[in-house]
């Protein structure tokens, strides 16, 4: 059975830091990409970072570029989001996702999903 459990999130201020994991089991997770997207009140689910699987290839939506860093550790297999600099508009239900394709793992139609963890940056 294919799990995505995300964990890390919180309350944090506008300006700190905060990581994010996610913790994959049911597959084969060094052969997959993984990708996180985010979904605020209100707004559709939008894209914010995706790593192949070795990790030597990431993606970024411009929102979050130089200020979120997205790694992997295969032999924990685990995707973590390291989020530096948080805003007020960062404040959303975080989800990871999984897929064998890099670009799937950076849109809606990725194969797996997590549930989701809340991100609440406060001003």
């Amino acid at each position: 059975q294919v799990q995505l459990a995300e964990s890390g999130g919180g309350l944090v201020q506008d300006g700190g830091s905060l990581r994010l994991s996610c913790a994959a089991s049911g597959f084969t997770f060094s052969t997959y990409a993984m990708g996180w997207f985010r979904q605020a009140p209100g707004k559709e689910r939008e894209f914010v970072a995706a790593i192949n699987w070795s990790g030597d290839t990431t993606e970024y939506a411009d929102s979050v570029k130089g200020r979120f860093t997205i790694s992997r550790g295969n032999a924990k297999n685990t995707v973590y989001l390291q989020m530096n600099e948080v805003k007020p508009e960062d404040t959303a239900v975080y989800y990871c996702n999984a897929d064998l394709r890099l670009r799937a793992a950076t849109q809606r139609v990725a194969k797996y999903w997590g549930q989701g963890t809340q991100v609440t940056v406060s001003s």
